[in-house]
């Protein structure tokens, strides 16, 4: 199986409002909105046998309760060597829990956690050699950010092939929420 990971989807609508701030920046790869995403839990490439045991972990444990999400800012990951322009999700009990609960099904399956802390957004843009200052100016002139909301009733399991990022990714397997 290729590369995979787990994650939230991004409703059309969502991702339309996210495509306007895609532009006019220099080295800037940006993201097919079909692409856009929330990834809970990346875990890299797996073997057929592996992946079932994700899948058997992942359907295991149940949420209860859809998730309301609320994307409510612009960001940058890499500081002055700036490697991906994303838009941030507001701070979100539920979200944390969703993730946390991922990470313990997949450790059971017998994968290493992620040591990386989690900071819940979708990436817009993978940036190569774009200056630090042109990308303050691309988030200053985005203006006001007016959230965007949604609500997820499941998470999914993605998949990409091996490449540099920014999908195309597809939906392997999804786990619906309990309601």
């Amino acid at each position: 199986m290729p590369r995979v990971f787990t994650g939230l989807e991004i409703p059309p609508d969502v991702g339309l409002a996210l495509s306007l701030k895609r532009g006019g920046l220099m080295g800037a790869r940006w993201i097919d909105p079909d692409n856009y995403h929330i990834t809970l839990r990346y875990i890299g490439d797996i073997d057929l046998r592996v992946a079932d045991e994700v899948v058997e972990a992942l359907e295991r444990f149940g949420t209860s309760g859809a998730i309301e999400i609320t994307i409510d800012h612009l960001g940058v990951f890499g500081g002055n060597k700036p490697r991906a322009l994303y838009a941030g999700v507001a701070p979100n009990a539920a979200l944390d829990r969703l993730e946390a609960a991922h990470g313990r099904a997949l450790q059971r399956a017998g994968l290493e956690p992620d040591g990386r802390k989690f900071v819940p957004h979708v990436t817009l843009a993978r940036l190569g050699g774009t200056p630090a200052q042109d990308l303050a100016t691309h988030i200053a002139q985005a203006g006001h950010f007016v959230p965007l909301k949604f609500t997820a009733t499941r998470s999914v399991l993605y998949s990409s092939r091996n490449q540099i990022g920014g999908g195309p990714y597809v939906v392997e397997h999804d786990f619906p929420f309990d309601v």
